[in-house]
């Protein structure tokens, strides 16, 4: 089932979104240690979204803000990348643990 999109956001599977935010095929993991390094560029962007949206608040803050959706749309930009990485981290950590369980 397919959500309509609100506005100027679409939807997009969470494949693709996870695609598109490491840089790499989901399908097909790179063995030659690139994913890792997407995985860190992914971060960079993270932070330059929190980093923006830090601005636009303080911006809205002291009124040199024209239009205070800008920071709306930042502020949860922010954070539901945040999110989606924390669940990442954890799944990762969850494999490990996983792998280490059955070695023992």
């Amino acid at each position: 089932m397919s959500i309509p999109a609100i506005g100027g956001v679409t939807s997009v599977a969470p494949t693709a979104y996870l695609s598109a935010l490491t840089g790499a095929d989901a399908a097909a993991p790179a063995s030659d240690g690139s994913a890792f390094a997407s995985v860190l560029g992914s971060i960079d962007s993270l932070q330059s979204l929190q980093s923006t949206s830090n601005e636009l608040a303080v911006r809205a803050v002291t009124g040199d803000l024209d239009d205070v959706h800008d920071y709306t749309v930042a502020a949860a930009e922010a954070s539901l990348t945040l999110e989606l990485t924390a669940a990442l981290r954890n799944k990762a950590v969850d494999a490990f643990t996983e792998i280490m369980r059955m070695q023992a």
